[in-house]
C-alpha cells in the first residue's frame, strides 16, 4: 500500500512540473505549441518504452469501444489549458482548479454510475479546495504581488 500511495504523490509532483515547464515553454510559443511539443515528444518516448518493454499493440485495443480513445484528444485539452493557465494565474490556482474540477467531475460520474458515496464528504472536498484557492488568492493580493 506504501508504494501505491508514494506512487500517487510522485504522479502529482509530475503534473505540478509537466504544468510548471509546459506553462514556460507556453509563454515563448503559445499553448497550442507547448501543447503538441509535449505531446509529440512524450509519444516518442512512450514509442520507445513501448517498442524496448514490449504490449504496446495489446491484442484487445481492437475491441475496445471507440469513445475509450478519447482520452488523448481530452488530453491535448488538458495540457494546452494547464499552460495557458498557469502562465496566468500561477502554479497554486491553476492546481487548486484543476483538482477543483477534477473532484466536481469525479462526484457527477460516481452519481450518474450510482456509486455509493457520502454527498456531505463530496460537497466538503469541493468546498475545501475552493477556499484553499480563495485564501491563495487573497494572501496573493495582500503581498502586492497581483
Amino acid at each position: 500500500m506504501t508504494v501505491f500511495i508514494l506512487l500517487a504523490c510522485l504522479g502529482g509532483v509530475l503534473v505540478g512540473l509537466s504544468r510548471q515547464l509546459n506553462g514556460r515553454l507556453s509563454i515563448s510559443t503559445t499553448p497550442l505549441i507547448a501543447s503538441f511539443w509535449n505531446h509529440a515528444i512524450g509519444f516518442a518516448a512512450l514509442t520507445c518504452l513501448g517498442l524496448f518493454v514490449g504490449g504496446l499493440l495489446p491484442a484487445g485495443a481492437a475491441e475496445a469501444p471507440w469513445y475509450a480513445y478519447l482520452g488523448g484528444p481530452i488530453g491535448v485539452i488538458f495540457v494546452a489549458a494547464g499552460s495557458w493557465a498557469i502562465a496566468r494565474i500561477g502554479a497554486v490556482n491553476s492546481a487548486l482548479l484543476i483538482i477543483g474540477g477534477q473532484m466536481v467531475t469525479g462526484v457527477v460520474l460516481d452519481y450518474a454510475r450510482d456509486v455509493p458515496a457520502s454527498f456531505w464528504a463530496n460537497a466538503t472536498g469541493i468546498v475545501l479546495i475552493i477556499g484553499g484557492m480563495m485564501v491563495s488568492r487573497g494572501r496573493r493580493k495582500a503581498g502586492g504581488s497581483q
